[in-house]
């Protein structure tokens, strides 16, 4: 049987990966929720809210994103969960810092979730952002 922290950082997950913003992801993280990681477009990026906010905005320039599940774990010593999946979307939306490019994108990323109870309190996003960018055309 899953543990609740699984269950919670799968739930949290499909919601934020699908674009549905801190209203749709909210439930699964404590108010003060922070974030990191060491990706150029994410530098600003300092609240799990926000992020979830530019996940979400990341989908008007890539409205076909979506993702493949190849990993999940939980480490229920550290009360944190580890997901890897792939990033896939192709530029045909408006926005982001060029006009639509046709390109498209393949990028692997890993979140670890780190809980609080069973409300996720901090997330690292690892993932190597240069090349996802180049992909797309946008650097």
């Amino acid at each position: 049987m899953a543990s609740t922290i699984t269950a919670v950082a799968r739930e949290f997950f499909a919601a934020c990966e699908s674009g549905k913003g801190w209203d749709g992801c909210r439930q699964y993280c404590k108010a003060e929720a922070t974030f990191s990681a060491q990706a150029e477009p994410l530098a600003g990026v300092k609240t799990l809210q926000q992020y979830t906010e530019w996940m979400k905005g990341i989908l008007t320039p890539l409205p076909d994103g979506r993702y493949e599940l190849k990993s999940f774990a939980t480490d229920e010593e550290r009360k944190s969960v580890c997901a890897y999946g792939v990033f896939l979307a192709t530029h045909t939306g408006p926005g982001g810092p060029v006009a639509p490019t046709g390109k498209s994108v393949r990028t692997d990323y890993v979140y670890v979730m780190e809980f609080e109870g069973d409300k996720i309190k901090h997330m690292t996003k690892i993932w190597h952002s240069g090349l996802a960018l180049k992909q797309l055309g946008w650097a």
